[in-house]
């Protein structure tokens, strides 16, 4: 099965544009959070959302724990699925089910060591991914993705073969890394932000170098 390619921190319709130009599957759209790049308003979300033509899906990422909230905030932005960056309380995946129905859901999983692979197998059963990244929502300043940072590519792999549901891979991938990244972790698919952007924006070289590097793994 061909990775999945999921291009995150789009900023405008243009980007956008060029992230499925390279081949980008899943544009990734981020709401107000307490650290990271890429962050838009809930308007200019709904107005790339608006201008991606069906085929692409959107995901709304945010930072938000009580469903009433993430509800609102999604049916203002009208994505395709939500990626909830934060650990969310027991109950709360079947809440968002209820309220929102065929929307997909994405639980990101901020990979430490054992204690991760515990969260995720208990996640999983919730939602339709896991994204696994390599936040620190513990810090003083929270950390909730956009870091940059490479975390252990193995303990992603174990749990990638601990879990029935499909596995995004995230955290400082580029086009030099991304290669190894899927021989190790076979994931279904992968997430991009800083390693594909430059001074400009998106970097539509870089972009096209990543997407070469894990059609090439895969």
């Amino acid at each position: 099965m061909t990775t999945r390619i999921k291009v995150c921190c789009i900023e405008t319709p243009a980007e956008a544009g060029l992230a499925r130009k390279e081949g980008a599957d899943v544009l990734g759209l981020v709401s107000s959070m307490p650290s990271g790049p890429g962050v838009i308003s809930e308007d200019e979300i709904a107005s790339i959302v608006a201008t991606t033509p069906r085929g692409t899906e959107t995901y709304l990422l945010t930072s938000l724990t009580h469903p009433d909230d993430i509800a609102h905030q999604h049916n203002r932005c009208a994505t395709t699925g939500i990626q909830l960056c934060d650990r969310l309380p027991p109950g709360i995946h079947r809440r968002l089910r209820d309220v929102l129905g065929g929307v997909t859901l994405v639980q990101v999983i901020h990979v430490t060591g054992d204690a991760s692979v515990h969260e995720a197998v208990r996640v999983s059963r919730e939602v339709d991914f896991l994204l696994l990244d390599s936040g620190r929502p513990n810090a003083p300043t929270r950390e909730l993705g956009g870091t940059g940072r490479i975390h252990d590519w193995e303990v992603s792999r174990r749990i990638r073969e601990s879990v029935d549901t499909p596995v995004f891979l995230a955290g400082g991938l580029t086009p030099e890394n991304v290669g190894r990244a899927v021989e190790t972790v076979r994931p279904y698919g992968v997430d991009v932000c800083s390693g594909v952007r430059g001074p400009a924006g998106l970097d539509g070289a870089r972009l096209h170098a990543f997407v070469g590097a894990v059609r090439a793994a895969g």
